[in-house]
């Protein structure tokens, strides 16, 4: 065979195969901001929620995506964002997180909370805060103007009280929903789902690609002194980093400390390629193997959201340019306008 024949017949055969191959998917559309956000995760169901109850959490939802996205509107950051809606349901008593926050066994409240940038992985986080009215505004100060990630206790509180942050007193955040579910819990010696469940938190992406993530919680229904769960430790319950993921996560926090569920999910996406649910479903696999259970929401680089959780439901919504999405029981919502 002649070499200009010998190649013709390789070309050939070279362009046959890659005709063969499947054509590689598009990159997917980046909207020009994001925000989604969670307000706990436990057994919600239709048949223990009144109609009404299901309304008011789902117009406390509304608020609250609202907030951030009045941030990210205006060309702001997702730090901003993340930090506007959790205000927004820290300030809301429906929510286990600020005003309407549960109690410890010693009848007070300690406060937990954590933020973090994607840009450059800067991160705060408060600890057992017990006067910051927003534990969250906290977290924020510790990451913009200390040289440090977290605060606890006494120290955290005067922290942020010397940098502006709005104090009040600990009987601020007391509701009767929780002082009766305090006393209940020292009655029975048992807590039952609710009692161990119930965060705040969002993530978002702005116009400039940044992502962010930020949680609060008051914590576990007589929870000892001093106890500290998932939500103000960066990689348990709040991860972000640009151009992979973030999140921010609800449940029992002992077993996502143990799995360190935010970071486990942003390196499973980062360094084998899976997409966010998959990712969040294998670490909340973990969770469940060694007992625990709760959900988390999750956005990837491009700005997709993923609501994935092993409970009944998850309080949730997510907005955009297109508008909002919320929703408490079952799968997640589905695109539109206020679907369920």
């Amino acid at each position: 065979m002649r070499l200009p024949a010998l190649l013709a017949g390789l070309l050939g055969l070279t362009l046959a195969a890659c005709a063969s191959q499947p054509a590689p998917e598009p990159e997917p559309v980046r909207p020009e901001w994001r925000l989604a956000i969670h307000g706990g995760a436990g057994v919600i169901t239709p048949e223990n929620m009144s109609a009404e109850g299901e309304a008011a959490y789902r117009e406390a939802l509304q608020r609250a995506l609202g907030a951030g996205a009045e941030v990210l509107r205006r060309g702001g950051s997702a730090v901003d964002a993340v930090q506007a809606s959790v205000v927004v349901m820290e300030d809301d008593p429906l929510f286990n997180a600020g005003k309407g926050a549960v109690m410890t066994a010693a009848r007070r409240h300690e406060l937990d909370a954590s933020i973090m940038s994607g840009a450059r992985r800067n991160a705060g986080a408060v600890a057992g805060v017990t006067s910051v009215r927003n534990p969250i505004s906290a977290a924020r100060v510790v990451m913009d103007e200390s040289e440090h990630v977290m605060f606890s206790g006494r120290g955290a509180d005067e922290f942020a009280r010397t940098h502006g942050v709005a104090t009040v007193a600990n009987s601020y955040f007391t509701t009767q929903r929780r002082r009766e579910a305090l006393e209940r819990v020292l009655r029975e010696r048992t807590r039952d789902d609710a009692d161990r469940h119930g965060t705040v938190g969002a993530v978002a992406l702005d116009r400039n690609g940044h992502l962010a993530a930020a949680t609060s919680t008051g914590g576990m229904t007589a929870k000892a002194a001093g106890r500290i769960g998932d939500s103000p430790l960066i990689g348990a319950a709040t991860y972000a980093e640009d151009d992979v993921c973030a999140v921010s996560a609800t449940g029992h926090g002992e077993y996502f400390i143990r799995v360190g569920v935010a970071k486990t999910i942003c390196e499973r996406v980062k360094h084998l390629g899976e997409g966010i649910e998959a990712a969040s479903a294998a670490a909340l696999d973990e969770v469940a193997a060694l007992g625990g259970d709760g959900g988390v929401v999750v956005m990837d680089g491009y700005g997709r959201v993923g609501f994935v959780f092993n409970s009944s439901g998850m309080y949730r919504g997510e907005i955009d340019a297109s508008g909002a999405r919320t929703a408490i029981f079952g799968k997640p919502p589905a695109a539109g306008p206020n679907s369920e």
